[in-house]
């Protein structure tokens, strides 16, 4: 890795993680399209580079969460109960079964368009309900801990296969089924920190007993990371002066956007 793509990779995760940690979400679900189209890191290799970067940058935010209490309670347990085994899981499906790079783009398609375009469904819908003289909004029902957890697990599945570590999907569907994102937001980061480490040392293991870009990029993995550690840092101190409602619609165009240009690319 030369110096221009390092300090490159730094400020993709500089930025994003700015935007993305206060609300829970680590920001390699959006870092990924950046290390294939543009730093040029090969599949499936990006997969565990991108939970090195999750490895790397998770403690930025949670030294500051952990400094505001905000790490106390069930639910940071709930999630990493049901991540860790499902990102082994999704790991091993990733080498075996979703090497090639266009099941990789079309498994992006579908995993974005759908959440980007609930995430800014609800957001709106969150908008209208709150506006002067709008009738009042239905409490949600709340979460049991079974579901949580099976939840957890289905996510940190897809997490493994796809190398966000879970916590940018389980934050936007704990937050639509009406949890605060200030609860969330500490417990999601938490569970993407742990299954990261946990991904991450899977595929390493992988790496030894399969041919082919298996091993994460570790160089490059540091520096994106790095620039994660800084801004999820910033980002959560943010996070209180922050308006939920944009963040929230942020995330869901963004999510948009990545999918749509990967469905695209499908189609060429």
């Amino acid at each position: 890795m030369d110096w221009p793509t390092g300090l490159l990779g730094f400020a993709a995760g500089l930025l994003i993680s700015v935007a993305t940690a206060p609300v829970g979400v680590s920001g390699a679900v959006f870092l990924l399209p950046v290390q294939v189209s543009v730093l040029g890191v090969p599949s499936p290799a990006v997969t565990p580079t991108n939970l090195l970067y999750n490895v790397v940058a998770g403690p930025g935010a949670l030294l500051r969460h952990h400094r505001s209490g905000g790490l106390r309670g069930p639910l940071t347990r709930l999630l990493v109960l049901g991540t860790v085994p499902g990102v082994v899981v999704g790991a091993v499906i990733r080498v075996f079964a979703v090497p090639g790079p266009s099941v990789f783009r079309l498994l992006i398609a579908v995993l974005l368009l759908p959440l980007g375009g609930w995430l800014c469904l609800r957001t709106l819908l969150r908008a209208a309900r709150t506006a002067p003289g709008a009738a009042p909004a239905r409490e949600p029902s709340e979460v049991s801990p079974r579901t949580i957890t099976r939840l957890a697990m289905a996510v940190g599945v897809t997490g493994g296969i796809y190398g966000i570590g879970g916590g940018s999907l389980l934050g936007p569907i704990l937050v639509g089924r009406g949890m605060p994102v200030a609860k969330v937001a500490p417990a999601a980061l938490a569970a993407t920190f742990v299954t990261s480490v946990v991904g991450a040392g899977t595929y390493a293991l992988l790496s030894l007993t399969t041919t082919g870009d298996i091993a994460p990029y570790w160089s490059l993995g540091l520096a994106c990371g790095l620039g994660g550690l800084c801004g999820g840092y910033l980002g959560a101190r943010l996070q209180p002066r922050l308006p939920e409602m944009a963040l929230r619609l942020l995330l869901g165009v963004l999510a948009l956007g990545i999918g749509g240009l990967y469905a695209i690319q499908i189609v060429r």
